[in-house]
């Protein structure tokens, strides 16, 4: 199965973080932050292509050290902070279909931002879309540590409410065994070239899942975040890789 299908991952590393400047870049554990993702995907059973895009020539530079390409350099119009993954996953693969005439059956999209995610855990998200043929996709998914039901908001009245109407401030899920689970995105997209082109969408219509422990899907967004996962390497809860 794994030599049966071209199986694409598309990492997406633009060059303009603004709450951590060069954040892809950042040192963490000895190597750049972008290595780390890509290093779990080369060891995936079932990608056989691994593709970095980005607006910087010296993130190309480091995407080719780690044991990715970057054959091509991201534009502009689509690398701004608000610009959706879709827009950068199928340029991407459109622009190997015009230039190299390379079709990919299945694109898993991943981000440098996740360093911490396991081969396993990608491979098992690729493994539930070969499995399930209904399935336009797949997302990695991790429990969330604070149900989305105790989430308030402030009103236009500057007072506080519930964020969603289901709950009231006196009615809300204050104990785990209570309510249903929730999960949020755990960033491994797993999803079929016909969804992208055709539907123009990157998830589809049915999307599948693959749960990953909460560890594994550590998200670093700001400086706490990478204080974080230094002190997890440092301390030997994540293996160095």
């Amino acid at each position: 199965m794994p030599g049966s299908n071209r199986i694409l991952a598309i990492i997406g590393a633009r060059s303009g973080s603004k709450g951590i400047p060069h954040k892809n870049i950042r040192p963490l554990g000895g190597k750049p932050l972008m290595s780390w993702i890509i290093g779990a995907a080369r060891e995936s059973k079932y990608i056989n292509r691994i593709i970095v895009s980005t607006d910087s020539k010296e993130y190309a530079e480091v995407a080719n050290r780690s044991g990715a390409e970057a054959p091509f350099l991201r534009p502009a119009e689509i690398s701004g902070d608000t610009s959706p993954d879709f827009e950068y996953v199928i340029h991407a693969v459109n622009w190997l279909e015009a230039n190299e005439r390379y079709i990919p059956n299945i694109v898993v999209r991943l981000i440098p931002t996740v360093p911490f995610q396991r081969t396993e855990d990608i491979d098992a998200s690729i493994e539930v879309l070969l499995k399930n043929p209904q399935l336009d996709s797949v997302m990695g998914v991790a429990e969330a540590r604070q149900h989305p039901g105790k989430a308030l908001r402030i009103t236009d009245a500057d007072s506080l409410a519930p964020f969603h109407d289901h709950y009231t401030l006196n009615t809300y899920p204050n104990a785990r065994q209570k309510h249903e689970k929730a999960y949020f995105r755990g960033n491994i997209i797993v999803t079929r070239t016909s969804v992208l082109k055709e539907r123009k969408l990157l998830y589809g219509e049915r999307s599948g899942y693959h749960i990953i422990p909460y560890l594994y899907a550590l998200d670093i967004d700001s400086e706490l975040d990478f204080a974080i996962a230094e002190a997890l390497l440092e301390k030997g809860v994540i293996a160095h890789a």
